[in-house]
């Protein structure tokens, strides 16, 4: 076949486009300079996340887009979408927009899903032909954050060696063939979400509904502020919402399961049987018993784990959770014949041990809860609607429950804000502070523990002191926080 030139205005002939294949050479070859990268990897522990207009940038999207969709296209032979979707940060169109802008000049399509929860991202990507998902959000951090979460085609976060791929041909450290000319189209596909909807309460229906039970739920201004409601009537739940609109500006303001005492208020004003709290893109979720106390992951792991050890569906009774796991939690759980692995926090390390053990309950306390039985990822929505669903089939009420399983020890955490990155990423190098655990250690034997650690997603080091008394908690926490504030925070 025989392409015709078009004749340009001096007469010559315009050559038709061709794909181009360049090598890589530095973060600016295409789209302009972006912000100085920072020295420290940009991949935490869950994605991109940071400041807006200080690291997270439109520019900065657009790169990261168009070089996370090369590297996807290696990874696979396939051609299909990528699937992107957002919480309802005032910065999330910006970025979910500069991020297709990269994807679709590297070649891909988009499907964009507009506001949704992360794991209905993560969902949508194992059940279509997906290369890969995106979800734009900061998760229970700030209005002013905001992230970039990625997805491989199983709908799991990709693996660090291709984010540090990703990376790597962000700061012009990966030479390798690209290809750029034949671009991608974006398509608008927030139908999609309805199919999500749909798989949350499939298990359930309809031998099982929620009838006759009243549930608050606090939507934390963010992504589940429109599927929440709607799942939960769908299961016969009376439902009363708060903070049930998407607002950029309020997401995760004194509300959500960062800050359960509205939550709490509501359920003891309207005699509800619980509440759920979620946080701004809906992937972990707390609860709030009818005497308005806080029930945490802890706890609906353990409920949760009792359910399915009874179903013969729990592998030799084995929880993963994390180091933040209550002692309270996890001897009850001995007790009742469990095994209870820890790991480090964070979903990820949860999801690596329970694939690597073939354990199907896992969780961390802030209520990040995996359950592979129906989800590759944690699900603040699938995740309420279970624990809602085994307290109506249980015939005792959630208190109840709560009651008759244990106590736990008192545990205090305390977050020291250290704005130097390189002093909070090397703490460990702080021999005071080492001194200092050392110390409380000692004095509490088997009474108590610590965790010192550096946040992977604000800047801040987290202290936690757990023992058998609240004194002594209160006594190591105070100590060890304030040699933090005077070694590291100066």
């Amino acid at each position: 076949m025989v392409v015709a030139s078009a004749p340009t205005q001096d007469g010559g002939l315009h050559q038709p486009a061709k794909p181009t294949q360049f090598m890589r050479q530095s973060p600016i070859n295409f789209f302009g300079s972006i912000t100085e990268l920072p020295a420290t990897p940009l991949f935490g522990t869950d994605g991109i996340r940071g400041r807006v207009g200080e690291l997270l940038s439109a520019p900065l999207a657009l790169q990261v887009g168009f070089w996370a969709g090369q590297v996807l296209r290696q990874q696979t032979h396939n051609r299909g979408p990528v699937l992107l979707g957002q919480d309802s940060r005032n910065s999330g169109n910006m970025l979910a927009m500069a991020l297709s802008a990269g994807l679709t000049a590297a070649g891909l399509e988009v499907w964009y899903l507009g506001l949704c929860p992360t794991p209905g991202v993560a969902y949508l990507t194992s059940t279509s032909e997906a290369i890969g998902g995106v979800m734009i959000s900061a998760s229970h951090n700030p209005p002013e954050d905001n992230g970039i979460k990625f997805f491989g085609s199983e709908g799991t976060k990709l693996p660090s060696d291709v984010q540090q791929q990703i990376e790597a041909a962000l700061r012009g450290q990966a030479n390798f063939p690209v290809s750029f000319g034949n671009c991608g189209q974006h398509h608008h596909r927030c139908e999609l979400v309805e199919d999500y909807a749909q798989s949350l309460h499939r298990p359930l229906l309809p031998t099982l509904n929620l009838e006759g039970m009243r549930i608050v739920l606090d939507l934390a201004w963010g992504a589940a502020v429109h599927l929440a409601p709607k799942v939960f009537r769908q299961m016969g739940a009376e439902v009363i919402c708060l903070h049930d609109q998407p607002d950029g500006h309020q997401i995760n303001v004194n509300c959500g399961s960062t800050h359960l005492g509205r939550l709490q208020q509501a359920v003891l004003e309207t005699k509800a049987d619980m509440g759920f709290a979620f946080d701004g893109d809906a992937d972990r979720v707390l609860a709030v018993d009818s005497q308005g106390r806080a029930v945490d992951g802890d706890y609906i792991l353990y409920f949760w784990g009792q359910t399915l050890s009874q179903a013969g569906q729990l592998p030799e009774n084995l929880i993963i959770s994390t180091v933040m796991a209550n002692l309270g939690f996890e001897r009850a759980w001995q007790q009742k014949g469990g095994q209870l692995t820890r790991t480090a926090v964070g979903d990820q390390h949860v999801h690596a041990e329970m694939k690597r053990t073939g354990a199907m309950l896992g969780g961390e306390q802030s209520g990040h809860i995996l359950c592979h039985h129906y989800a590759m990822t944690g699900d603040g929505l699938l995740t309420a609607l279970h624990i809602a669903a085994l307290v109506k089939r249980s015939g005792v009420t959630l208190a109840t429950l709560v009651d008759e399983s244990f106590q736990t020890y008192p545990q205090l955490l305390r977050n020291v804000r250290v704005e130097d990155v390189n002093r909070r990423r090397n703490w460990k190098q702080c021999e005071p502070l080492i001194n200092a655990i050392q110390e409380a250690e000692t004095e509490m034997g088997d009474q108590g523990r610590i965790l010192v650690r550096a946040s992977g997603t604000e800047p801040v080091i987290r202290v936690m002191v757990e023992a058998i008394r609240n004194e002594l908690a209160n006594l190591w926490a105070d100590r060890l926080v304030s040699v933090v504030q005077h070694h590291l925070a100066v």
